[in-house]
């Protein structure tokens, strides 16, 4: 059975810096994989050319086994979703805003029914609150829906972060160190956030140290 994302050969070269060198893997449907190294092995570099942030110079990256394009959007529709080393949430928008950010890729509401916000409008907006309130309970965050995302603690603007990504409807899911910076708890909490995602049918790839 061929490999839900298919990793052959990539190579990332900057100027004479080589960031990679011939990186392969498969991640199969179902399946967790962590990738562990120091910093600066080339592990962000890895999960910026599987998502489109760069294109790789040499080698490719497959989902289903069609290539994926070099563009994050396009990536991202096809089912491959992320999050960031630094946290990147929008800290003045509440964390169902913050949600729903990622949800809008599968909002397919036309631009007259946007504009005149008609009915078909509305039921998207709806079924996307919906969604997005599925997600908080999903990660733990129901109670802070409408709390702003700078107010959150820092392991909660974490799972936060993972949520948003979850809103794009990702067949597979890369974590870059979800568990940086927190507490014991919080990380086996996360931990078993994890198990979690992968028992939905979402597929992980995993930074750690």
């Amino acid at each position: 059975m061929s490999a839900l994302l298919d990793v052959d050969r990539v190579t990332m070269v900057f100027g004479g810096l080589r960031a990679l060198g011939g990186v392969s893997l498969s991640l199969n449907e179902g399946e967790i994989i962590g990738l562990i190294g120091p910093n600066g092995a080339g592990k962000t570099t890895l999960f910026n050319c599987l998502t489109g942030l760069y294109s790789p110079t040499e080698g490719t990256v497959s989902l289903r086994g069609e290539r994926l394009p070099d563009d994050p959007a396009h990536v991202t529709d096809r089912g491959v979703a992320r999050t960031f080393q630094n946290i990147r949430l929008f800290p003045s928008m509440t964390a169902q805003e913050n949600v729903l950010v990622g949800r809008g890729l599968r909002m397919k509401q036309g631009p007259l029914s946007s504009l005149l916000h008609g009915p078909r409008f509305r039921r998207s907006e709806a079924e996307a609150a919906k969604r997005a309130e599925e997600l908080l309970a999903f990660v733990g965050l129901l109670k802070f829906t409408d709390e702003l995302a700078r107010n959150l603690p820092y392991g909660d603007q974490r799972r936060l972060e993972i949520a948003r990504a979850l809103a794009t409807d990702p067949t597979v899911l890369l974590l870059d160190e979800p568990t940086a910076g927190m507490n014991p708890q919080e990380t086996e909490a996360t931990r078993q956030l994890i198990f979690d995602i992968r028992d939905t049918g979402v597929s992980v790839i995993v930074i750690e140290h």
